[in-house]
């Protein structure tokens, strides 16, 4: 059996707000294989982007262990940290984050760079991805030249540059019309054939949750159902 590249083991997430706790997640147990899609649905604050934060390394759990490789998240500082989002995780997140005074062909050459990798390296590697989610030429555009749905590849390619293997996408269709958001999840289930990338994906529709391997029910910060036949999941 295929060891996972991103694990959950009963974890529990817990915000205050003054005196009062809120339990995003409550004992949520998870885990993602190389080359698999995994969807995650569920109604509005029961925990979809909680886990997807703590997947990405940007927050901690209040109880139990987040690993990526076999490497639990919590032995991470701050460094180390960034270094795995640079070079194993990418994130899509839903306002994109683009940097608006940079190119596309920049914004996906970033991260690379900032990595270390050389500039003619880091050209190449961000061109790559670009043709990779098919963003039309030329690549030299701003963000404020490109479609919603370019937009979205656009981030997608930065979140796929370089050797990163896990995706963590959360609403990556929400903007988009229903032909645009289609073609965004069959690149990200492309990912996973071509790349063995793992991804992660939020969403609340059943139609782009149908291209993924499994689909994972939270409610109430819980994982309540998991089913692999996501063509039958319904509203």
């Amino acid at each position: 059996m295929t060891s996972p590249v991103l694990q959950f083991d009963d974890v529990v997430k817990v915000f205050r707000q003054g005196p009062e706790e809120i339990r995003a997640l409550a004992g949520v147990s998870l885990a993602v294989a190389p080359g698999e899609l995994v969807a995650i649905m569920g109604p509005s604050g029961c925990g979809k982007s909680t886990l997807l934060h703590l997947a990405g390394a940007l927050e901690d759990p209040t109880a139990g262990h987040v690993l990526v490789d076999g490497a639990d998240l919590a032995g991470f500082d701050a460094k180390a940290r960034a270094q795995l989002r640079r070079q194993r995780l990418g994130y899509v997140f839903q306002r994109l984050n683009l940097i608006p005074s940079l190119t596309a062909l920049e914004n996906v050459m970033l991260p690379l760079e900032l990595d270390g990798t050389r500039t003619a390296e880091a050209r190449r590697v961000a061109a790559e991805a670009l043709e990779t989610v098919e963003l039309p030429r030329p690549h030299d555009r701003y963000p404020d030249e490109l479609s919603g749905g370019q937009l979205q590849r656009v981030a997608i390619a930065r979140a796929i540059a370089g050797p990163r293997q896990i995706v963590l996408a959360d609403e990556p269709t929400g903007a988009l019309d229903t032909a645009s958001g289609d073609r965004i999840i069959e690149l990200l289930a492309k990912l996973c054939i071509e790349r063995q990338a793992a991804v992660l994906l939020v969403t609340h529709e059943p139609r782009f949750a149908s291209w993924a391997d499994r689909v994972v029910f939270l409610r109430d910060g819980r994982v309540v159902d998991e089913t692999r036949s996501p063509a039958e999941v319904s509203r």
